[in-house]
């Protein structure tokens, strides 16, 4: 598979996917990552464990509807160009 554009889309969209579907209850809190967790208020200085969860959630909250239309958009164009 040559490395191209499409490709380098693809793997973006396929990593965000995979923060999408990940579950609260089931995964994020083995890890310890429970939405029940305090991550600061505005001005604290937020360690990466906390700045990592902040970014899983956000993904999973605003990226749903739009990961929808871009999945079908790209299975579109797979279908017709292979």
């Amino acid at each position: 598979m040559a490395l191209t554009l499409y490709s380098l889309i693809q793997s973006v969209i396929l990593c965000t996917n995979a923060i999408a579907v990940l579950h609260e209850e089931r995964f994020l809190c083995k890890l310890g990552w429970a939405a029940d967790q305090g991550v600061g208020g505005f001005g604290d200085d937020l360690g990466i464990k906390a700045q990592i969860h902040n970014l899983v959630r956000s993904v999973r909250t605003v990226m749903r509807v739009p990961l929808i239309l871009v999945n079908s958009a790209c299975i579109v164009l797979l279908l017709l160009f292979g």
